[in-house]
């Protein structure tokens, strides 16, 4: 851990070229996460992936969390890699995704890329999850949507209603947000998804001002957790390269101004 002194600059650290800030998705980890880490690091650059709050222990730690935390969460990693990086970027999995977009409208995010990010609650009870969470407590999970056999993405076992209700509210404000997303945005689709719908990629392409959708590209053989599926690689190597070349392109820009 780097020491901070008093005026919030690191001490006897200096500042690196680009990192990436890695965001999991709802009831599940880091794991679904650290391949592409893995990579990114490989890459040439610095990653985090921090592990939410009321995740990554038991289902029951979920419940009493709200949303905010969540992005409370996203915010301080994207703090800690900013004192120390001249560029951020983001990647988001599923719920990561919309929290990946939420912190590209508060922070100088330099690029993002999303997997099958989730912006809409597929289901007509959404809406009600916050009183209906006083009378069911758990729903079966939405995990381990993977075409790979023998893959799992040590997501919890249970969903709590109350979580649903956080997540719905998530969704709800980051779509309203959208708008306010400058950095250029990468997308990855995987043309199966059992657990996000169409509508998500609908708000999303529709929310973002013209042309800060940069790439759009399909996964012809993952379902949602692609991050650990067969189109994994594909993922790795384009984020890298979009990375690298947004970079590249503001190392020059400053350059130029110099």
């Amino acid at each position: 851990m780097m020491k901070i002194d008093e005026g919030n600059t690191p001490l006897n650290e200096p500042v690196r070229s680009n990192a990436v800030l890695l965001i999991h998705g709802f009831t599940g980890s880091p794991v679904a996460m650290r391949p592409w880490a893995d990579s990114l690091e490989l890459a040439g650059f610095d990653t985090d992936v921090p592990l939410l709050p009321g995740h990554g222990t038991q289902w029951q730690d979920m419940v009493g969390r709200g949303y905010d935390q969540w992005i409370g969460a996203t915010e301080e990693a994207f703090d800690e890699l900013a004192r120390t990086h001249q560029q951020v970027f983001v990647a988001g999995l599923s719920m990561g995704g919309a929290l990946a977009l939420h912190l590209a409208t508060r922070r100088n995010v330099a690029g993002v890329s999303l997997v099958n990010p989730g912006l809409v609650v597929d289901s007509r009870l959404a809406p009600y999850t916050r009183w209906l969470k006083h009378a069911v407590r758990t729903v079966a999970p939405i995990s381990n949507d993977i075409a790979k056999r023998g893959v799992d993405e040590g997501a919890y076992p249970r969903t709590p209603v109350a979580a649903v209700a956080e997540l719905h509210a998530l969704f709800a404000q980051t779509r309203r947000r959208l708008e306010l997303v400058s950095a250029p945005v990468q997308l990855f689709r995987s043309t199966v998804d059992n657990v996000v719908s169409e509508q998500s990629v609908r708000e999303l392409v529709g929310g973002l001002n013209p042309g800060t959708l940069a790439e759009h590209h399909m996964l012809l053989h993952s379902k949602h957790v692609a991050t650990l599926d067969y189109d994994a690689e594909q993922i790795f190597h384009e984020s890298a390269r979009f990375f690298a070349q947004l970079a590249a392109k503001e190392q020059k820009r400053k350059e130029e101004r110099a």
